[in-house]
């Protein structure tokens, strides 16, 4: 049985996970004593060994050889080897839970659209659910030992109830090298299809379900419809492939393991290394006179933990690498097959129609619905519901920031206020007035000179006059600036205003045109 401790775990408290330590069920003591026993009494004997058997030449020999087997330890990399390993097998572990073939979903499509009250129609729905079910559980006989232990033979399974005689003779009938759990899903879909020309099964599914349904299964919708008549039987038949699919995935998970090379590195990893410290951490005599030694605590205590650490880790991939044994946290599949069985044949056939009067709920003339809560958790309501992490910024207090403007290719951007700290002044780099000014210009975005003095690179472009007379101004400034800072012979730059320190100018580069770019598609530039 699998050992749940969930409510003990609930609420994080302290001492919470020391008290699962006590525990002896699915503890990790049960699972690693014997092990344990092992270990000590093989340290044990060679400490004896060591301390009353050996003369003095050999203990010297013996210290030299547990010094090599005690450095040997550091060359094996426990944590890595162990670590991955056992992740994978967590992974695949959960994995094979999750493949668990549960008929829910199946058993309500079956409920809502089989239809008939009269002993046909009860008998289509119990019968298509039970063969579901009968589908599991052979695939369950041929995986785990406790269903197999529970239905050793074919005839335990009609004697359950999970199939009749005839199908028993029409099962063995059929002959097949390979497992068979896949025929009571054939005989599904075949009554499925007949309970549809027996009208059993209505055409009257929204287009909306047939799409998606047919869409699933990888066919086009008027494949689907000529095939099956009825979107309600692509939807049962949709459900039991995805059953079917699960039955597929445990038999492939039983029949491809975790490589055995894999298995194998990992468990020779951890018993070559503790065999390295049965002889390196024996408590050892210094090997010279009057050299002082380590202490002699007998027991090694480190040496044991990390022995209950390592192979404790191993023994866990050992138990969860198939959980559909009998250990303590295998998985309960005789359980699983009880339950399916009851709720599935009790939503088929009790709860058929079997609806309770649809009234007017308690909040009807209520326009905000709140349940009540009880005296232990009234303080959950003084709580403020969560709204989103940036719903109590306060972006009003700067009136500057909360006004509104239109975006708008000629507007002048504006900086961010970190980028403001480091522009304290119109930067040159990254002014209009260099655009065009020796050297430091691009070539493809400066203007030709009225002189000739720089020949365009584009001479059938036209210029745009309002853009020319700009750069212009701005270089009659710059020249004039620069005469400045020579006659005063320095450098300083005049500081900038705040507008220029928060303005930036959108250059648009309107001269530049092709003859296959219209005039509504020229480019612009951004510094």
């Amino acid at each position: 049985m699998t050992v749940s401790y969930t409510l003990k775990v609930a609420d994080s408290r302290f001492g919470g996970f020391s008290k699962l330590l006590f525990r002896w069920k699915g503890s990790i003591y049960k699972l690693l004593y014997k092990e344990f026993i092992v270990f000590v009494v093989l340290y044990a004997v060679l400490s004896l060994v060591y301390r009353q058997l050996l003369s003095e030449e050999q203990k010297r020999l013996y210290t030299k050889v547990a010094q090599y087997c005690n450095r040997s330890t550091d060359l094996i990399p426990m944590s890595f080897v162990l670590g991955f390993y056992v992740t994978l097998i967590v992974n695949r572990w959960w994995a094979q839970y999750t493949s668990i073939p549960l008929p829910d979903q199946l058993m309500c499509v079956i409920s809502s659209n089989v239809h008939g009250k009269d002993e046909r129609g009860r008998i289509l729905r119990r019968t298509l659910i039970r063969y579901a079910n009968l589908s599991a559980v052979l695939i369950l006989r041929s995986v785990s030992t406790r269903v197999l232990k529970r239905f050793p033979t074919m005839d335990h399974v009609v004697e359950a109830g999970f199939m009749t005689q005839d199908e028993l003779k029409k099962f063995e009938s059929l002959h097949s090298d390979f497992n068979k759990y896949w025929i009571p899903c054939v005989w599904f879909t075949n009554l499925a299809a007949q309970a549809r020309r027996d009208g059993r099964i209505r055409d009257d599914v929204a287009l909306r379900l047939l799409m998606d349904v047919s869409r699933c299964q990888g066919v086009s919708r008027d494949q689907a419809h000529a095939k099956f008549r009825s979107p309600i039987l692509v939807l049962s038949v949709q459900e039991l492939n995805l059953y079917r699919a699960k039955c597929s995935m445990l038999f492939h998970y039983d029949w491809i393991s975790i490589p055995l090379v894999y298995t194998q590195v990992v468990t020779i990893a951890v018993y070559s290394f503790f065999a390295f410290c049965l002889i390196g951490r024996q408590f050892l005599e210094p090997l010279e006179p009057g050299q002082e030694g380590d202490l002699d605590m007998y027991v090694p205590l480190s040496t044991l933990l990390q022995f209950f650490f390592y192979a404790g880790w191993l023994k866990v991939a050992e138990q969860i690498i198939n959980p559909f044994g009998e250990d303590d946290d295998d998985f309960e599949t005789n359980k699983l097959i009880d339950r399916n069985l009851q709720v599935s044949l009790l939503s088929v056939d009790d709860m058929y129609q079997n609806l309770p009067p649809a009234v007017k709920d308690k909040y009807w003339n209520e326009t905000t619905a709140q349940p009540p809560y009880t005296v232990a958790t009234v303080a959950e309501t003084l709580k403020p519901s969560f709204l989103g992490s940036t719903f109590d910024m306060r972006m009003c207090e700067d009136t500057e920031q909360s006004q509104l403007a239109e975006a708008s290719p000629s507007m002048p951007r504006i900086q961010t206020p970190l980028l403001s700290r480091f522009f304290a002044a119109a930067s040159p780099a990254i002014s209009i007035k260099n655009f065009g000014r020796g050297s430091r210009g691009h070539p493809h975005l400066r203007r030709p000179r009225a002189d000739g003095g720089f020949p365009s690179p584009y001479p059938s472009r036209s210029e745009d006059p309002e853009l020319v007379a700009r750069i212009e101004e701005e270089e009659k400034e710059d020249e004039e600036l620069e005469d400045e800072e020579t006659r005063l012979g320095g450098t300083h730059l005049p500081e900038a205003s705040e507008t220029q320190r928060k303005e930036l100018p959108l250059i648009q580069v309107k001269a530049l045109s092709s003859d296959s770019i219209g005039a509504d598609q020229q480019e612009a530039w951004e510094p």
